[in-house]
C-alpha cells in the first residue's frame, strides 16, 4: 500500500488580486468510480458542512469558511434537463446511463491562495471512497482545471502570462505527463506556433491588441490555457461575436486545463497541478528573462517546419532549472 506524502503548495509570486484582496484559486476535478451521492458525501465527510440535492445531476456541499462546492455530472444536457424536470423518470434513466461514461466533477469555490492545503482532505476522502482518475479510461479525458484569479486586469499583465505559458507549453505537457487520452482530444490543445510568434514579437500591447490576437488564433474553449472566461469578463459581447458557446463563464481568472486528475494515486494531490502553474506565473513576473527565452524560441524555429518540440522541451527544462523557476 502506498503511503501518502503531502506535497507543499508553492507560493504564488503575487498574492493580491486586481482589487487588492488576497488572490483565490478555484479547482475543478473530474473523475469516475463514484455516484453523485457518494462523491458529495465524501466531500462532506472531509470538509464538514451540509449537502443540498439541487436536482438529479447536481448536489451542493456548503462548507463553513470555504464556500459552496458543486458536485455534478459533467454533462450540460443532463444538468439542464434535470433542472427543468427534476422529478421526471427519464431524467433518472439519463443520469443512471450517464454515470457509466460521464465523469463526476467537483467544482470548488475560490480558495485563498495561501490556504490551498485545506482541500487536501477532500482529495484523500474521494480517493478512499473509490474515485478513479485519468488513467482509469482510455476514452475519457479527465483532468484538473485551475482557475486562479489574476493579479491585475491590464493588458500588460494578461500579455505577460500568455507569453510565459506560450513559451513553456510543450515543456508543461511533459512535466504534467499529460495522459495520451487527453493529448489526442482537442480539449487541451496548445496555442498554435503562429500565435506564439505573434505574442513574442508584440511589444507593449493595448487591450484591443490582446483581444484581436487571441481571438484570431484561439476562437475556441479547447486550449490548455483558455483565456476566454477572462476576456468575456472584460468584454462579453466581443467574445460572443467570435465564439458562440454558452459554456463560457465570464470570470477574472485564468482557466488552466492541462493537468491530469490522478486522484486514485496515493502519491498525487492538487499541489502538483498548482505548482507547475506557478512556474508560469514566476516567468511572467520576470519580463527580461522571458524576452531572452522568446529570442531563443525565434532562433530555434525552422523555416516551414517550425519548432522541434523535443529539443525545445530539453532547452526549456535546462533553462528553468538554471534560473530557479522550479
Amino acid at each position: 500500500m502506498q503511503t501518502e506524502v503531502p506535497i507543499q503548495y508553492r507560493q504564488a509570486p503575487t498574492l493580491n488580486d486586481h482589487k487588492g484582496d488576497e488572490r483565490t484559486v478555484g479547482f475543478e476535478l473530474e473523475f469516475t468510480g463514484l455516484s453523485l451521492s457518494q462523491a458529495s458525501e465524501a466531500v462532506r465527510q472531509a470538509l464538514g458542512g451540509d449537502v443540498t440535492k439541487k436536482h438529479k445531476a447536481l448536489h451542493l456541499v456548503t462548507v463553513d469558511g470555504l464556500g459552496e462546492f458543486h458536485v455534478e455530472l459533467d454533462w450540460s444536457y443532463l444538468k439542464k434537463t434535470a433542472e427543468q424536470n427534476p422529478d421526471a423518470d427519464h431524467v433518472t434513466l439519463l443520469r443512471d446511463a450517464a454515470s457509466l461514461v460521464v465523469p463526476i466533477e467537483v467544482v470548488c469555490p475560490p480558495i485563498p491562495v495561501t490556504v490551498l492545503h485545506k482541500l487536501d482532505p477532500m482529495v484523500r476522502e474521494l480517493r478512499l471512497a473509490g474515485a478513479m482518475g485519468t488513467e482509469d479510461s482510455v476514452l475519457a479525458a479527465f483532468g484538473v482545471h485551475v482557475n486562479a484569479a489574476l493579479p491585475a486586469l491590464d493588458a500588460d499583465t494578461i500579455h505577460r502570462h500568455i507569453k510565459a505559458f506560450s513559451l513553456l507549453q510543450w515543456w508543461l505537457v511533459q512535466a504534467h505527463d499529460v495522459n495520451v487520452s487527453r493529448r489526442i482530444t482537442p480539449y487541451v490543445d496548445l496555442y498554435p506556433e503562429a500565435y506564439v510568434r505573434d505574442i513574442i514579437n508584440t511589444r507593449a500591447p493595448d487591450i484591443d491588441r490582446v483581444f484581436d490576437s487571441y481571438l484570431e488564433h484561439n476562437a475556441t474553449r479547447n486550449r490548455a490555457l483558455d483565456m476566454l472566461p477572462l476576456l468575456a469578463h472584460l468584454d462579453e459581447d466581443r467574445v460572443k461575436k467570435a465564439v458562440d458557446d454558452e459554456r463560457i463563464k465570464a470570470r477574472p481568472t485564468f482557466h488552466y486545463r492541462l493537468s491530469n486528475c490522478s486522484i486514485d494515486d496515493a502519491q498525487w494531490d492538487l499541489a502538483q497541478s498548482w505548482n507547475l502553474w506557478v512556474v508560469v506565473e514566476k516567468l511572467a513576473c520576470q519580463p527580461d528573462l522571458m524576452d531572452q527565452l522568446g529570442k531563443d524560441f525565434i532562433a530555434a524555429s525552422r523555416p516551414l517546419l517550425g519548432i522541434n518540440e523535443q529539443r525545445w522541451i530539453e532547452r526549456v527544462d535546462r533553462w528553468i532549472k538554471d534560473h530557479g523557476l522550479v
